[in-house]
């Protein structure tokens, strides 16, 4: 093992790669991966035995694991055993392995990884000094608010930020768009809450509303989430009815949802919809129908977007969020209003193969992965009776050996596809990142999003 040899295989997966380990340690096999990680120098069974071993707390066989690789010198490892020591509450040996020296300094991504390092240590002001030279970059600004958080230093958080929310507002003023500091508004009022002034937040990003001096279409729905939190639901209702209803509205409905006031949040994006028939609207308004049980509903709002292109399309998120119910997904697949993607009939096949795998019809399941093989393989290799026979595998859980890992998991596993999509479709559509409220897209004419061939595009991220 050196460091040629594991830059290497970082830059071309070579080895074992990711996604079979990923697959080895889901389904048990963690004693295996860390034995070819000691026996075979494989960087990524290293990598995923730390994580697994650092999730249920084995801090010191996870140390254990990837010390051999930290030895050769190799940066990545060295980053990677200092995380390990400061997840397990030792952040000032975490420093010595990776303390920066000039030349580090000159990095951005070093000094904000040591930053945080410095931050868990206590030594907060080291690790605000550290970043004060690269206070520029936006995420280096957004890395200082992180990792200041409780500790008692956002009067001056405040005093490094303020000129660059200055500057958003002065670019605003004069035409220009300065990507460097679009954010700075928002990390402002942040800062303000947090700091227990709330109020002087509100009014401080509300009057750049108003005067509309921000660059960056995240700084009305960054209000819009300050206004929710703290119950303003008069002023939030007036900013989600008026020009910024797109990115705000469903921020007003999911407080009202939570204040037991579901079916006014209904009728007010029932009302949005009749009003500009916009895929956001049909997004938020389904995805809450199916959480709410109401499948049938669901499938009445989202139907006239099943096959648009992409990221209008409205069946995925139905879908995602059934992915750990395989009963109901079966049952939206065989809705006579579900039709397959624009131009990915492909899906639908992925889909119910799953489901009926989640149901114990397995022999089904593999029927259909046998039928369609398009979904389960690389257009370079088609090999449709490799993939059921690693269904059936994954399904008996096999013993497996070092042996086998170039065998019967060369091809991408369903299981553990399905197991990070599933992950991420749990995350249900609160306010920024919303995972069931897909953007616009385009449709096949190019144009905007919406049932009725109308609606608006998305806001883009900066003002025009």
């Amino acid at each position: 093992m050196n460091t040629d040899d594991l830059s290497w295989q970082v830059s071309n997966h070579s080895g074992i790669p990711p996604r079979k380990v990923d697959l080895l340690l889901e389904h048990g096999h963690l004693d295996l991966v860390i034995q070819t990680a000691q026996e075979h120098g494989e960087w990524f069974c290293a990598e995923g035995a730390v994580q697994e071993l650092c999730r249920s707390g084995g801090f010191g066989r996870a140390l254990q694991v990837m010390e051999p690789f930290a030895a050769t010198g190799w940066r990545v490892a060295l980053w990677a055993k200092a995380d390990i020591l400061s997840r397990a509450g030792r952040p000032a040996e975490a420093l010595d392995l990776v303390r920066p020296d000039e030349e580090d300094r000159t990095s951005p991504a070093v000094c904000r990884n040591v930053a945080e390092l410095l931050a868990k240590a206590g030594r907060v002001d080291e690790a605000i000094d550290l970043l004060v030279p690269h206070i520029g970059e936006s995420w280096i600004r957004t890395a200082l608010v992180t990792i200041t958080k409780d500790k008692g230093r956002d009067a001056r958080v405040l005093q490094l930020i303020a000129p660059h929310a200055e500057a958003a507002r002065r670019a605003r003023d004069e035409g220009r768009r300065d990507h460097s500091c679009s954010d700075a508004q928002e990390l402002q009022a942040q800062v303000l809450e947090r700091a227990g002034h709330a109020d002087e937040a509100i009014r401080i990003l509300g009057e750049d509303i108003a005067r509309r001096r921000f660059l960056s279409e995240n700084t009305p729905t960054a209000y819009a989430e300050l206004l929710a939190r703290h119950d303003r639901l008069q002023e939030l209702r007036e900013l989600a009815t008026g020009q910024y209803a797109h990115s705000v509205l469903d921020i007003y409905a999911r407080p009202l949802r939570e204040h037991r006031q579901a079916e006014e949040a209904e009728t007010v994006m029932r009302e949005a919809i009749a009003a500009d028939d916009w895929v956001g609207y049909r997004a938020w308004l389904s995805s809450v129908l199916l959480e709410d049980g109401r499948m049938d509903d669901a499938i009445t709002v989202a139907e006239c977007g099943f096959s648009w292109y992409d990221c209008s399309n409205l069946l995925a998120p139905l879908v995602h969020s059934l992915l750990d119910r395989p009963a109901e997904l079966l049952y939206l697949l065989d809705h006579p209003l579900t039709v397959p993607h624009h131009g990915h009939e492909e899906f639908q096949h992925w889909w119910r193969a799953f489901a009926l795998a989640g149901l114990g019809r397995t022999e089904e399941a593999i029927a259909v992965v046998e039928a369609h093989p398009d979904p389960w393989t690389d257009p370079a290799r088609s090999r449709p009776p490799q993939e059921a026979a690693d269904v059936r595998t994954t399904e008996e859980h096999a013993p497996i050996g070092i042996e086998h890992l170039d065998r019967g998991l060369d091809a991408e596993d369903t299981a553990s596809a399905i197991a990070r999509r599933r992950g991420a479709a749990r995350t249900r559509p609160t306010g920024r990142g919303r995972a069931a409220a897909p953007g616009p897209g385009r449709s096949q004419r190019g144009g905007p999003r919406s049932c009725a061939g109308g609606g608006m595009p998305l806001p883009q991220r900066l003002v025009a």
